[in-house]
């Protein structure tokens, strides 16, 4: 455990990658505000997992497309550690869903959780960090091919996209970065629920580097970057971390 270097809110911080990323940032010495939506067990193991690592974790539950949960979620971070450094936005989902057709019921709720809920946590970071903080929030790579079936989520990350560099323009001169990060095909229940193992393997042999499915552990380390002192002159990007995958 390193010395502590201030807090983190992960957004969707208790499973997948955001459980992921709150445990890296734990290791690096952050204390870490953790929310989550629905699965208290859950996140209450995951608190359990970095308390039991030496580190300081509290779990908030919220709906990021909600204001006043969001406002919430940073007000109870400052109660209990004293400050906000770093905001990362990992909550999202993905339902399978084409465009032809399509159950509208299902895009409001995608780009109300992945789109609206960015926009949410964004504009909150932005009221709360000081000099020095961090702003990172999850895309995706699959913009680049996109696939059937997925145009309710590309449309909600490539929105995700256009924000980053618009915020990133807003805080001209405030010393705060704002980065996204875009995940290959990931290994998480997010990404699996759906497919056909053939579909799985197919997507996942697709990265030129190696044939295989990205670990959410690989995304945490690229946030880590990002947070930490290396990432101080990274600014307004989107760094894909996929194998070359797109």
């Amino acid at each position: 455990m390193s010395a502590s270097t201030g807090t983190a809110i992960v957004t969707g911080g208790s499973r997948g990658i955001g459980r992921a990323i709150s445990l890296r940032l734990a290791g690096d010495g952050f204390a870490v505000a953790l929310n989550y939506v629905g699965n208290k067990e859950q996140a209450d193991r995951t608190v359990a997992e970095i308390t039991g690592m030496g580190g300081r974790a509290v779990a908030v539950r919220g709906d990021v497309g909600k204001v006043e949960d969001v406002e919430r979620l940073f007000h109870a971070a400052k109660e209990a550690f004293g400050s906000v450094e770093v905001v990362v936005n990992s909550a999202g989902i993905m339902p399978m869903q084409p465009i032809e057709g399509a159950d509208m019921d299902v895009f409001d709720k995608v780009i109300n959780v992945n789109l609206r809920g960015a926009f949410i946590v964004l504009g909150q970071a932005a009221s709360h960090l000081e000099r020095g903080g961090r702003i990172i929030a999850l895309s995706s790579s699959v913009i680049a091919p996109a696939f059937p079936g997925y145009g309710p989520y590309i449309a909600s990350k490539a929105g995700v996209e256009g924000l980053i560099r618009v915020l990133a323009n807003e805080m001209r001169g405030r010393g705060i970065t704002v980065n996204a990060i875009a995940p290959g095909p990931i290994g998480t229940d997010l990404f699996l629920a759906g497919k056909t193992e053939e579909q799985i393997a197919r997507i996942g042999g697709m990265a030129p580097l190696e044939p295989r499915l990205g670990t959410p552990e690989e995304i945490a380390a690229a946030v880590s970057f990002l947070a930490g002192p290396d990432g101080t002159w990274v600014n307004a990007q989107v760094l894909r971390v996929n194998g070359g995958f797109a």
